[in-house]
């Protein structure tokens, strides 16, 4: 095997890197050697009352102590970064590895701006996150787009855990919430809040059983039931786990294949009903200033109601649903569907297509997480088969970044969700 000896060209930019990282350590120690010299010149026991009274302002002084040592941090995490970029020849055609811009500390390790040198490009970057990770020592290391250039990148480095055992939700104290805005999801495996933005949405849920599906079902609808404008429809297929919210909502249907048909009429009668006042008002969409609140539409056990009962009752249900998904989001109407995999012989791809939203909890195999995220996202490292089977509310978030994030949605246990209902039924009965 050829063994690659790095050409001056390479070296020079690494020694300049170092050079750099150190500049302002090597500057204050200069400074420090001065001051020390001159006061030790003027009387004997000067540098002990220059010392002294450094260790006095940094003791008054909490916020001087914590700048230093942040900076002290962040610069030995830039050194690290650019260590690892250079041991690991990620260098462009030039023989310059990428420069740290800035950085930050997050709950779990750090973030990196990177400025990329002529001839590296976030491919190439992304395909080199690994072996990055590896010398970094890190227990994750992922690598993001930057929209505002293509010449920068964020390097995100995960060094642990952000995930707690049980993540508690606000909405178990809150008092009323407000749907058109963003929805706490959960945590990120950065430690940053996940949000939803659910008006002009719908999302599409799934999982292998006990991942957590009812769970994340449970905490949209308390978000939306605390919302006295929101309208509720709810259908369950298994019954037991929506019908705490059953008072709350406008309709409750269980495992009843003509009664979720004859809902989902209703709702296309509502949808026409909102899109015929809109036209009259010279509007495209409903917002949140209008007429009209949004109305939420939860599914659990999707499959049933394509898969179970008759052909005709299952045939014309898919089609409601169909209409729904496409044509519901500028009348307000958002739909949120949960089944175990949602491959073509249980949710046709024409259905299933039309859910801009997805999030993946547990899956068992690659294909099944792809059938959830979309084909290609396993490929790319974004699967759900490595989600740990005891970590229940873990799931991967396809969203508004258009990439898949790992995220440990809320825990609401069934406390929490009685007294939720309770507040949400007496905030509605007085509105």
């Amino acid at each position: 095997m050829l063994k690659y000896t790095p050409s001056s060209s390479v070296r020079r930019p690494w020694i300049a890197t170092v050079v750099q990282g150190r500049g302002q350590e090597i500057a204050t120690t200069f400074v420090s050697f001065i001051v020390l010299a001159t006061s030790m010149a003027i009387v004997p026991w000067g540098p002990y009352f220059v010392i002294g009274c450094a260790a006095f302002v940094l003791w008054r002084r909490p916020d001087i102590r914590s700048r230093l040592t942040g900076e002290r941090t962040n610069h030995a995490a830039t050194r690290r970064v650019h260590a690892a970029l250079w041991l690991c020849m990620v260098v462009g055609r030039d023989g310059r590895i990428p420069q740290v811009k800035r950085l930050a500390t997050t709950p779990v390790g750090f973030r990196y701006l990177l400025l990329l040198p002529i001839g590296l490009h976030f491919e190439a970057m992304e395909a080199r996150a690994p072996e990055l990770c590896a010398a970094l020592g890190a227990r994750q290391l992922k690598v993001k787009v930057v929209p505002e250039s293509a010449r920068y990148v964020e390097l995100v480095e995960i060094t642990k855990n952000a995930f707690p055992k049980i993540l508690r939700s606000p909405l178990a104290t809150a008092t009323t919430s407000d749907l058109w805005q963003s929805v706490y999801f959960g945590v990120g495996e950065d430690g940053g809040a996940v949000t939803l933005t659910l008006p002009e949405h719908n999302l599409l849920l799934g999982g292998e059983p006990g991942s957590g599906k009812s769970v994340v079902l449970s905490n949209i609808v308390a978000a939306a039931a605390l919302d006295r404008n929101v309208s509720l429809t709810l259908l369950d297929g298994k019954q037991v786990e929506l019908a705490p919210w059953a008072n709350v909502s406008n309709r409750f249907v269980g495992p009843d294949q003509a009664d979720a048909v004859s809902a989902l009429e209703e709702l296309r009668d509502v949808m026409d009903a909102r899109y015929q006042s809109l036209l009259s008002q010279h509007r495209r969409k409903i917002a949140s200033d209008g007429d009209f609140g949004l109305h939420v539409v939860v599914i659990d056990e999707l499959a049933f109601y394509l898969r179970g009962g008759k052909k005709d009752q299952r045939d014309l249900f898919a089609e409601l649903l169909r209409d729904l998904v496409s044509r519901g989001r500028a009348a307000g109407i958002i739909v949120i569907a949960a089944t175990q995999k949602p491959s073509h012989e249980i949710v046709p791809t024409w259905i299933r297509d039309l859910f801009a939203f997805r999030l993946a909890m547990r899956c068992s195999s690659t294909d099944a997480s792809d059938t959830i995220l979309g084909q290609g996202w396993a490929s790319r490292g974004f699967t759900a088969t490595s989600i740990d089977p005891s970590d229940r509310g873990v799931g991967l978030l396809l969203a508004e970044g258009g990439v898949p994030v790992l995220l440990k949605t809320p825990y609401l246990d069934d406390e929490e969700i009685d007294l939720i209902a309770e507040r949400a039924f007496i905030l509605r009965a007085s509105s």
